[in-house]
């Protein structure tokens, strides 16, 4: 009984929030043509993501830094990007509940990492991030780079910022930052672990090799990299990461419930 009754409240709040709350017409074509990739889908999946975009608009906190002026057109822009991952996942935004804030810089950010090597030697160092995915929050994003998925080149080399920092949002739901997602059983989580292993295997080879490749070199980094890299390219470039890493692309389709290289922009 109280679970209906909280399931009907649920509802009822998630309508308001749609109707109200709406993202206007005018400004959701705009993303649409800014963003070539998200129109990737059929009709009734681009109005599902119209509808995730304003409830994700609804529970997250923007923020800017090194004066960085916030726009409408800027959050629906994150958030039709954030969006497009969950569009089918069982859970939807419910896998994005674990942070609240989104904090966007209007360029890349440096920051002094430390990390230690094989023989345990502590080393310290700049990083340029172009997004950063923390648990708990916030999710840190380069408007820079976000605007960089619009370029019509990015459909070549299946670069997105955003995608990439919310995969690692997945990847960190259930716990841990391994590359694998929650995954609904142990079959497919085998399958997971032995698809991308064998794939990171040969990618790292041709990087390190100094082969020209395709994918971003940075997925080599290790799992928990490829994943995101690759996800950037399935919905951006799917029918390069379908060429380059067919068992990969089907991995992805099952998971993602979603097949973009049927659909074209």
């Amino acid at each position: 009984m109280l679970r209906r009754w909280l399931d009907a409240w649920q509802q009822r709040r998630t309508q308001r929030v749609l109707t109200q709350r709406a993202i206007p017409d005018d400004l959701w074509l705009d993303t649409l043509r800014a963003y070539p990739f998200l129109t990737r889908r059929p009709l009734p999946d681009l109005l599902r993501l119209r509808e995730l975009a304003t409830l994700f608009l609804a529970q997250k906190e923007f923020s800017t830094a090194e004066g960085l002026s916030l726009t409408d057109a800027m959050a629906v822009a994150v958030a039709a990007q954030a969006c497009v991952p969950v569009l089918h996942l069982p859970g939807g935004l419910d896998l994005y509940g674990g942070f609240v804030g989104i904090v966007l810089h209007p360029h890349e950010v440096v920051v002094q990492r430390q990390w230690s090597d094989e023989a345990g030697v502590v080393h310290s160092g700049d990083e340029v991030l172009a997004g950063e995915a923390m648990d708990g929050g916030p999710v840190m994003l380069s408007w820079q780079d976000v605007q960089m998925a619009g370029e019509r080149d990015r459909s070549e080399d299946g670069y997105n910022v955003v995608i990439h920092e919310f995969a690692h949002v997945l990847d960190m739901h259930h716990g841990s930052v391994d590359g694998c997602p929650a995954l609904p059983d142990r079959a497919m989580r085998t399958r997971w672990r032995d698809v991308m292993a064998r794939a990171l295997v040969q990618h790292t080879t041709e990087v390190d090799s100094g082969q020209p490749t395709w994918l971003d070199p940075y997925a080599a980094q290790g799992p928990e990299e490829f994943f995101p890299v690759t996800a950037e390219a399935f919905f951006v470039a799917p029918d390069g990461l379908r060429a380059e890493f067919p068992e990969v692309y089907t991995l992805l389709s099952a998971y993602f419930g979603q097949d973009p290289v049927r659909f074209k922009a």
